[in-house]
């Protein structure tokens, strides 16, 4: 079954398109990458399917319908800057936040829905952390409550604004696990991601982006030298080692200094 389909998709801020005339479609169960550079429509395309942005023209649809009709299937982490942390909530209450049904936000909720919550926060590693105030939490902690959150949901697609941005390497492998656990049940999960560098590692589905669609595909198909000169330009010192590494089949190492 096709979980994600844009087509003819374009959207504006202020007139000015972001994405425009945007066509693909995505398989269930594949561990997805949105690339491209800064200001090129990632988040855009997120938040467009999400339906905090509304298209000009086009429309997005999730397993056939359209997101409104399956809301319910879907979790969503958001970007960590986009989130007040000083909000006054604890990592249990924002867990339980993806319990909450749609015609059921003031309802109270259940033994079992409480189960489902404990059971997120173990699976992230965050349990212990169960009564502490998110924001005397790091940020790879904070990333994980929220990605408790969306498990919580128990959803079957998952729309992330990059859960990678400004968290510690150990933080990074515990959530890229999650992510691949969740794509070995049958999920699948789409995120932002900023760092090309480990896109061959971490993506088994590639959506090449630069306002318009450069390519979607498997990794190996959209990560060409030829595909990455269209969305990047001249930026030769990140494409000539991703050019290089693509072409021997290699995956890279992440470095401390790399920088889209």
């Amino acid at each position: 079954m096709i979980a994600f389909e844009a087509h003819n998709l374009t959207v504006s801020y202020d007139k000015q398109p972001v994405l425009w005339d945007i066509d693909f479609e995505i398989p269930e169960g594949k561990l997805v990458g949105i690339i491209g550079p800064n200001g090129s429509g990632k988040t855009t395309l997120i938040k467009a399917a999400m339906g905090i942005l509304e298209a000009d023209s086009g429309f997005v649809k999730i397993f056939e319908k359209s997101p409104d009709e399956i809301r319910e299937r879907m979790g969503y982490v958001p970007q960590r800057q986009s989130v007040d942390w000083d909000f006054p909530a604890t990592v249990m209450d924002i867990t339980m936040m993806g319990r909450y049904r749609k015609g059921k936000l003031f309802g109270r909720l259940s033994k079992a829905d409480r189960e489902i919550a404990v059971d997120s926060l173990k699976r992230v590693g965050m349990y212990d952390f169960r009564d502490r105030q998110i924001s005397e939490l790091s940020g790879g902690q904070q990333q994980r409550v929220f990605i408790a959150r969306s498990l919580a949901q128990q959803a079957d697609i998952y729309l992330m604004d990059e859960p990678f941005v400004g968290i510690d390497a150990a933080s990074e492998e515990s959530i890229l696990n999650i992510l691949r656990e969740m794509r070995s049940a049958g999920k699948t999960v789409i995120m932002v991601h900023h760092d090309l560098h480990t896109a061959l590692e971490f993506f088994d589905w590639v959506v090449l982006l630069n306002t318009r669609l450069v390519a979607a595909g498997s990794k190996d198909e959209v990560l060409t030298e030829e595909n990455l000169r269209t969305a990047y330009g001249g930026k030769l010192n990140v494409l000539s080692r991703i050019a290089d590494l693509v072409k021997r089949q290699e995956y890279p190492l992440r470095e401390e200094d790399s920088k889209e």
